[in-house]
């Protein structure tokens, strides 16, 4: 009976134990209800990697009796899965603009980076942005650079001259593959068709395979073009993900010449993030105009290295309608939310035209 008793005491141990832990639920899931309003709000992802290792790194630590951290681990962790489901509900219903059709890499990126989003397709990437600019969508997936065809040009335009703001970087490995139809051989194949940088991607393939080529909107478009033809002579580039979609077989995987070929795309929105928290995790993205007068970008850059900020990134691009004018554009370590970075923005204002700071967000995310 003595042994009873004191299994009976345990279990009454665990039920008061249980009750303060579903208070403390309780208490969790609002926090994470904010967390996703948040992200709602502006267009974060629900998933971060990073973030997730950092905190079970940390916490972990908290349990005392080495043989309990483990479990702890496997209980933080279903305890995390359950909150990001959770924060999905709330965040469903978000209308993300892309450029381009389904099975295009923009598209990919988009459903990577908002599971529960609904996805709205776009004939260009000006049509994306103002889609958002005019509040028929919450937020905007675009790709910026690709690791080697380089900036997407027209994007940066659209950073200079729209009112978006960039509160995310999110990182998609591209792997290119040649689509053709159903029984297609490569010795079949004439003229490929494709997307521009795709094309550029994998030129030495095609080069060696005497292949003709022809540019088009979009991977995606391109597959849909060749399923429509129904030709043996042409094919497409594109992703392994839009063979499917369009019932064409992969004639040959990731056929561009670089094995790290990486895309990045930037997540748009009318509202800008003033909340992106200092560290090494911390980017900002700005673009400015110098004044005419010798050694004004010098100056412009002396700034950055006064304040301590490291550039990772300094660019210039053509100022359309305006011959042999520029802006430049940066990508930082760090914050300019605080007083040191409102510093900074009021240095650059006495040898810049124009000074934009386009966002912050936490470090690429891959997706």
């Amino acid at each position: 009976m003595e042994n009873k008793k004191d299994l009976e005491e345990c279990r009454l141990e665990i039920n008061r134990i249980d009750e303060q832990i579903a208070g403390l639920f309780e208490q969790r899931m609002d926090v994470a209800r904010d967390i996703a309003e948040y992200k709602k709000e502006y267009g974060l992802q629900i998933f971060d990697a990073a973030r997730e290792q950092e905190v079970c790194d940390r916490e972990v630590n908290f349990i005392h009796n080495p043989d309990y951290r483990p479990y702890y681990l496997e209980f933080l962790k279903a305890m995390m899965s359950t909150g990001k489901r959770f924060q999905s509900q709330v965040i469903k219903g978000s209308k993300i603009a892309y450029c381009g059709i389904e099975g295009a890499w923009a598209n990919i990126a988009a459903r990577r980076i908002f599971p529960d989003g609904n996805l709205v397709s776009f004939p260009s990437f000006d049509k994306a942005y103002e889609s958002v600019v005019k509040g028929h969508c919450d937020f905007a997936v675009l790709p910026v650079e690709n690791s080697y065809a380089g900036n997407v040009n027209q994007v940066f335009d659209l950073m200079h001259q729209g009112s978006l703001f960039i509160n995310g970087m999110y990182n998609l490995k591209i792997a290119q593959a040649l689509l053709g139809i159903k029984g297609a051989k490569i010795s079949d194949v004439k003229k490929v068709i494709s997307h521009q940088q795709a094309l550029d991607q994998c030129m030495k393939y095609l080069q060696s395979n005497g292949f003709s080529i022809q540019a088009m909107s979009n991977t995606a478009v391109a597959a849909r073009e060749v399923a429509a033809l129904n030709d043996k002579s042409v094919a497409a580039i594109a992703s392994e993900e839009t063979a499917q979609l369009y019932g064409l077989e992969v004639l040959q995987k990731e056929i561009n010449q670089s094995s790290m070929n990486t895309t990045r795309f930037a997540v748009f929105s009318r509202v800008k993030n003033e909340e992106v928290t200092s560290g090494a995790r911390c980017l900002f993205q700005m673009m400015f105009t110098v004044k005419n007068y010798p050694g004004s970008l010098a100056s412009a850059i002396k700034a950055f290295a006064d304040a301590g900020i490291n550039l990772r990134s300094l660019q210039s691009r053509p100022i359309k309608d305006v011959p042999w004018q520029y802006y430049f554009y940066v990508e930082g370590e760090g914050s300019l939310l605080g007083p040191e970075g409102q510093g900074l923005i009021n240095k650059l204002h006495g040898v810049c035209e124009e000074v934009k700071v386009l966002g912050h967000y936490q470090g690429d995310i891959n997706i």
